[in-house]
């Protein structure tokens, strides 16, 4: 990492949340097309991925992940049109904050002690 950046967690009503790390599990599935995948590159169980895109699959109206069972070669899934929208949308919001915030990141960067110098 260069410099600071900001990490968003969106926070709803009922105690739903949404961030980078259901965002970059979703962004996974979709390059690696499996959950078990996606889980073993974040170095996360399975079950833990599962139960996040279960989350995730139950907080939206409609569905953000695809998934088909196992079988020969293993079971399979993918975002819907759905799911990359909400990716789109939350890395935008990302994206808009890390522009909005630049100056005042730089300056705060700049006021720390350089790594490892025992703060």
């Amino acid at each position: 990492m260069n410099g600071p950046r900001i990490t968003i967690r969106l926070d709803f009503p009922g105690g739903r949340q949404l961030g980078h790390g259901k965002i970059r599990l979703l962004e996974l599935i979709e390059k690696l097309g499996s959950i078990s995948s996606a889980a073993r590159e974040m170095k996360m169980s399975y079950r833990r991925a599962w139960l996040l895109m279960d989350e995730v699959n139950s907080m939206f109206r409609e569905p953000v992940i695809e998934t088909q069972l196992g079988g020969k070669g293993g079971g399979h899934a993918k975002l819907t049109e759905f799911g990359r929208k909400i990716v789109t949308l939350y890395r935008g919001v990302e994206k808009s904050s890390d522009e909005r915030f630049a100056s005042d990141l730089r300056e705060l960067s700049g006021m720390l002690t350089p790594p490892n110098a025992g703060g």
